[in-house]
């Protein structure tokens, strides 16, 4: 069943978001809510547009209608580096760690938006939880595995201390074992209570994973709803699980 919102209104809202590439409408009256204390999934295709619905929110492409709330407030305008001020951490699609950096100069950097005043503290957390990146804490960064650059890439999102953390494709490019490691991960994260909208092609281990799902289809959401039913629904079964 599907986990009860928490508030009474959500954390984060996309309502009708239409969004444009130059004169290719990428967002088509677009959707979503994400209530706080919830795990919910953006699953589809590539190309679908899912990427796309995360990156409006920090205005790349900008929203060219509708509105873009959290916790009420339109920040469909807010410039990008107050959007991470407002609580809200960005793993990207590819990780984006800064190859050059050691580990623990990768996590300094997540604490950008909040000062260092807890890191001592919020590191000895990410290291209990990423056992790897304290043994490598010295290592330079684009020296790691993917799997491990993974890793750092949530721990300094983490580092900045958010109420929620949205998640751009977090199995690509990695071996099994170490997806279904990252999606242990992005469990603890949730009983840490953090709020979690992650956008994956991996619909199996999304949708095990949330509460609520939404299926985008060429920039629309086709279907939403319970985890555990889109993951018993026909089509979704055929055309994102390989079931017949």
């Amino acid at each position: 069943m599907s986990q009860s919102p928490i508030s009474p209104s959500p954390l984060l809202e996309f309502s009708s978001v239409h969004a444009h590439y130059g004169p290719v409408e990428a967002l088509k009256a677009v959707s979503v809510q994400v209530y706080e204390g919830e795990i919910v999934s953006l699953i589809g295709a590539n190309g679908a547009g899912k990427t796309t619905l995360l990156s409006s929110i920090f205005g790349a492409p900008r929203a060219s209608s509708g509105s873009i709330l959290h916790r009420g407030e339109d920040i469909s305008r807010t410039p990008t580096n107050m959007i991470s001020r407002r609580g809200i951490s960005l793993v990207p699609e590819g990780r984006q760690i800064y190859q050059e950096m050691t580990v623990e100069e990768n996590m300094m950097m997540g604490t950008t938006p909040i000062g260092m005043h807890h890191f001592e503290a919020d590191r000895a957390t990410m290291f209990e939880l990423f056992p790897r990146l304290k043994e490598r804490r010295n290592q330079v960064a684009g020296t790691m595995s993917g799997g491990e650059q993974q890793m750092l890439a949530i721990a300094r999102a983490m580092m900045a201390r958010p109420q929620l953390i949205l998640f751009d494709e977090p199995s690509l490019g990695l071996a099994p074992l170490v997806v279904k490691r990252v999606f242990e991960v992005l469990r603890e994260i949730a009983t840490m209570g953090k709020t979690i909208f992650l956008v994956e092609q991996n619909a199996n281990h999304a949708l095990k994973l949330s509460q609520r799902a939404y299926v985008m289809v060429n920039g629309r959401i086709h279907l939403s709803g319970d985890s555990a039913a889109l993951l018993d629904n026909e089509e979704v079964r055929k055309a994102y699980l390989g079931l017949h």
